[in-house]
């Protein structure tokens, strides 16, 4: 029942986000179609009558004039960001020793991103990709796990300085109006914390200045996995320029990401500033990959439409935030054909592991 109420009021939330964020733009569509001496003279439940009325056709019909080039490039561009994060994956993988073959860490990726599609923010996948990991070896399975906390804390501590070195060119945008304030705030606060979070889980220092960490640390539930976690975690902070170079392939996969919605926003004739996408893409997507909503839908739609700030471009905005999630559930769709698929094969090769770890018994 527990589990049940914690799915169920996330859920209701979502579905509340999006009904809301629906609303008004169905109603200001209504309200500016409408003659302002006329509208003034309605009732506030027949303006939203008039809104549910006009508005979903007024949207449809701007998601329908996204040009097919405009969007089979970003199905494209989507797809070249996924790959971007398999190569990232496998740089992590072989700190540790695990030469995952590009093939079969493309498939686990691509099941990650389908449950991606439905399960809590838009990290919830990796719990599946860190299950699947785990089981492609017999004798380093908590090393396995980390490389999927390390993966995406350097993805996510990488869109985090994305979004803070784009918010010196529109510092005036973000800034000069409160609505736009609260989130960049959020984002420079998520940024230090997740640089602490780095520092602490590459390079420590909380043993150093408090002799009985370990010792505390053993004592906690899963004590023993957790300190051996942290000790897998130390070796990516000795490995030589392993920072910088998956910050730089996270970096492109960035660029790359901000492009995607450059090349939708272009496809419906939007006019937005690629500089200003540039910030307001990865500010929502970090704040959207909390576990609030599934997949982060209602918080991304809201904050997209609420950081543009612009009540003409309400609806535009609104479909090129839809349209680019589209490109993503493309390659959940994808990532689900894998799963059916593929999925007996992966039970039958961890049998295999098991025979073999037991044969080596």
């Amino acid at each position: 029942m527990k589990k049940l109420w914690q799915k169920s009021w996330r859920l209701a939330l979502c579905a509340l986000l999006l009904v809301w964020i629906f609303h008004c733009i169905f109603v200001n569509e209504a309200r500016t179609s409408s003659d302002p001496e006329t509208w003034s003279k309605l009732s506030r439940n027949e303006q939203w009558h008039l809104g549910w009325n006009e508005g979903p056709g007024q949207l449809w019909q701007t998601l329908t004039e996204i040009k097919p080039g405009a969007l089979l490039l970003s199905l494209v561009l989507m797809g070249a960001t996924i790959f971007l994060g398999i190569i990232r994956w496998r740089m992590v993988l072989a700190v540790q020793g695990l030469n995952l073959p590009l093939s079969r860490a493309a498939e686990i990726s691509l099941v990650a991103h389908f449950f991606n599609s439905f399960l809590l923010g838009s990290t919830g996948g990796d719990v599946m990709k860190a299950y699947y990991a785990a089981r492609e070896t017999h004798h380093k399975k908590t090393e396995a796990v980390v490389t999927v906390f390390v993966d995406r804390l350097i993805g996510f501590w990488a869109m985090l300085i994305f979004a803070g070195l784009m918010m010196i060119p529109n510092g005036t945008l973000l800034f000069g109006d409160r609505i736009q304030a609260v989130p960049s705030l959020v984002i420079l606060g998520m940024l230090a914390a997740c640089t602490v979070v780095v520092v602490l889980a590459f390079w420590g220092g909380v043993s150093r200045g408090w002799s009985g960490a370990r010792a505390w640390l053993r004592r906690l539930p899963k004590g023993e996995w957790l300190e051996r976690s942290l000790d897998s975690c130390r070796r990516f902070g000795k490995e030589r320029l392993f920072v910088l170079r998956t910050l730089a392939v996270s970096m492109l996969l960035n660029a790359v990401c901000v492009l995607q919605w450059h090349v939708v926003g272009k496809g419906l004739g939007l006019e937005f500033p690629l500089i200003t996408l540039a910030a307001v893409v990865p500010m929502v997507i970090c704040i959207a990959a909390l576990p609030i909503t599934p997949s982060g839908l209602g918080v991304r739609e809201n904050l997209f439409v609420m950081m543009l700030n612009d009540p003409s471009t309400a609806t535009p905005s609104l479909s090129l935030s839809l349209l680019a999630y589209a490109g993503s559930l493309f390659w959940s769709v994808a990532g689900g054909f894998v799963y059916l698929l593929l999925k007996d094969r992966h039970h039958l090769a961890e049998a295999e592991l098991v025979a073999d770890k037991n044969a080596e018994e």
